[in-house]
Order: structure tokens, then C-alpha cells, then sequence
């Protein structure tokens, strides 16, 4: 009974080392959008981002329902239903694709449109590329777009990404910017950094919001 238990800890135990090496080799495989954090006050940064090539599906839905949805629609694109069917690598929380990729950058990004239960996914394309040498999506719900340098204000956390969660740092950051006199533009943003199996006190996540200069 002893030998037993014994086996079921140290599989527990080879489990957790497992995931822990595979988040840190996926994330140390991931690029990232460029940015200049402006100022630092814990974990609140003001940060100044580069322009930005992203794909992006409107999506209607509960929140986990649509960013599922939207996320599964991208992820077809960047496997290679596009002209002239080239597979891209994504971003976590998928990790490497064979044959010919475009190194892409985290986070997926999520943020509510102005219409009620929409949802604009986004997946952040590689800064080298332009809209004209981006492959052209198959799907006709896809958009590609180029974001111009914005500043935002930004709360990051990990553990789950529940609803909760995010209305709660979501709450933080707005307190944030107004005890700071940050005006806040638009919906807020959810961006999420890891593949689904990384353990959750290794994942990164963070509540966005454009401010203006």
C-alpha cells in the first residue's frame, strides 16, 4: 500500500515537473509585441506600444463561449486556410507548427465591441510583416488590421483567467486610473499569455486599457 502511494506521488510529482518545463519552454519560444513602459507602480505599468499587425473576428457569445469560438476561427487562418496556404506559428497556447512558420507574438487578446455580447478576438501578427505580405485570410470574417502606437494602462496577474478574476483587476485598474487622472478610451482588453495545461501560478495574464498621451 505503501509502494503504492509512493508511485502516485512521484507521478504527481514527474507530472508537475513536466508542466512546469513545458510552460517555460513554450514562453521562452514566444516573441511578444514591442513596448516602453512609461511608468511602474507594482504591478500597474503605463505602457507605450509599438504599431501593431493584428488578425481579428468579431464573435458573439458569452465571454469563454466567444473567445473559444473566435480563437478556433484565427487558428484555422494561421494553420494555413489562407492564400497561398501558409502555416503560421502561433503564439501560446498552441506551441510549434511544422514546415514553413512565421513566428508569432502572445498575447490573444480579447475586448468587448460597442454591440452588446460581441466579442473582437485578436491574434498579434509578427512587426516584419505588412498588411500586403501578411497571408490573405480564406475566411471572410477575418480582418487584418495595423493598430498605430497607443498607450495603455495595464494590470497584470496570474492564476485562472475566471470572470471573477478579470472583473476584479478590471475594477483595480479603473480605480488606478482615476486616482492617477488617466482617461481611459474604449472597452477594456483581456490578453492571455499561456497554453491551457500551464500550471496556475505560472500564468500571465492581464486586464488592459487605452489611455490617452
Amino acid at each position: 500500500m505503501k509502494a503504492k502511494k509512493s508511485y502516485i506521488l512521484y507521478g504527481t510529482f514527474v507530472l508537475f515537473l513536466f508542466l512546469l518545463a513545458m510552460s517555460g519552454t513554450i514562453m521562452s519560444q514566444v516573441n511578444e509585441p514591442k513596448f516602453k513602459v512609461i511608468e511602474s507602480h507594482g504591478k500597474m505599468e503605463i505602457r507605450e506600444y509599438a504599431p501593431l499587425l493584428v488578425a481579428q473576428v468579431m464573435v458573439e457569445g458569452e465571454r469563454k463561449e466567444a473567445i473559444s469560438k473566435g480563437f478556433r476561427m484565427l487558428a484555422d487562418y494561421i494553420f494555413g486556410n489562407n492564400a497561398p496556404r501558409q502555416k503560421i506559428s502561433m503564439t501560446a497556447p498552441v506551441t510549434q507548427q511544422q514546415g514553413e512558420k512565421i513566428a508569432m507574438t502572445t498575447p490573444v487578446i480579447q475586448q468587448a465591441s460597442n454591440h452588446s455580447g460581441h466579442w473582437k478576438v485578436r491574434f498579434v501578427m509578427p512587426g516584419e510583416y505588412t498588411l500586403e505580405t501578411l497571408p490573405h485570410p480564406n475566411n471572410s470574417q477575418i480582418e487584418l488590421l495595423s493598430i498605430p502606437t497607443k498607450h495603455y494602462a495595464v494590470i497584470m496577474f496570474s492564476g485562472l483567467a475566471s470572470q471573477e478574476s478579470l472583473q476584479r483587476h478590471l475594477g483595480e485598474l479603473v480605480k488606478y486610473a482615476k486616482e492617477t487622472n488617466l482617461k481611459t478610451l474604449g472597452e477594456p482588453i483581456f490578453a492571455f499569455y499561456n497554453p491551457p495545461w500551464t500550471l496556475p501560478f505560472l500564468r500571465r495574464n492581464e486586464v488592459m486599457m487605452e489611455v490617452k498621451e
